[in-house]
């Protein structure tokens, strides 16, 4: 099997990396505190993959992502996505998360009572935690119950995702108080 290749590529929330293989994206790493940083993290999650200038198709889809983080509300739901060895029930939470238009969330426990487990928000949670290729696979679009951001796996945590948010005009990130109390709380 060919090994993975990787390139990172600036974005308004900083310096991103998409990992492909063949013709599939496997990642998607969000900022870490620099690119030397983003590149470790890479070499930690997938240390076969070699940097190089993306294909084509993998410049595509990077472009497709600058829109995003641009504001534009574009849909990645067609991206082909290889979640590797990931869990069934991960990968059922991810279909339903893909579904999220750029601009809307919904709640964990929204995303168990389509998969048929309504008392398992707290595992959709922890799938949303594991996903590798955030913003194609919009985890960030995942909240707890009442809006709450929850947590964020990501390196800037609670407020990545809030910026994300931002970025596609999702209502509730600019809900007032909630937000900004939890902000002290995570920021």
């Amino acid at each position: 099997m060919t090994a993975p290749g990787f390139t990172l590529f600036e974005t308004p929330i900083g310096t991103c990396s998409l990992v492909w293989q063949v013709d599939k994206i496997i990642g998607l790493q969000l900022p870490e505190a620099n690119p030397a940083a983003t590149r470790a993290r890479i070499a930690r999650r997938w240390p076969e993959a070699e940097e190089q200038a993306p294909p084509p198709d993998m410049q595509k889809v990077i472009d497709r992502v600058l829109a995003l983080l641009a504001g534009d509300p574009i849909d990645l739901s067609d991206v082909a996505l290889d979640f590797g060895a990931a869990p069934e029930f991960h990968q059922r939470a991810y279909e339903i998360a893909r579904k999220i238009p750029a601009g809307q969330t919904m709640t964990y426990g929204e995303i168990a009572r389509r998969l048929g487990v309504p008392h398992e928000s707290r595992e959709v949670g922890q799938a949303m935690g594991k996903n590798p290729i955030a913003i194609i696979m919009p985890c960030h679009r995942v909240l707890g119950a009442d809006g709450k951001m929850g947590g964020f796996s990501a390196s800037g945590g609670v407020a990545t995702k809030r910026r994300i948010l931002e970025i596609e005009g999702a209502a509730a990130v600019s809900a007032g108080p909630l937000f900004a109390a939890l902000d002290r709380r995570h920021g």
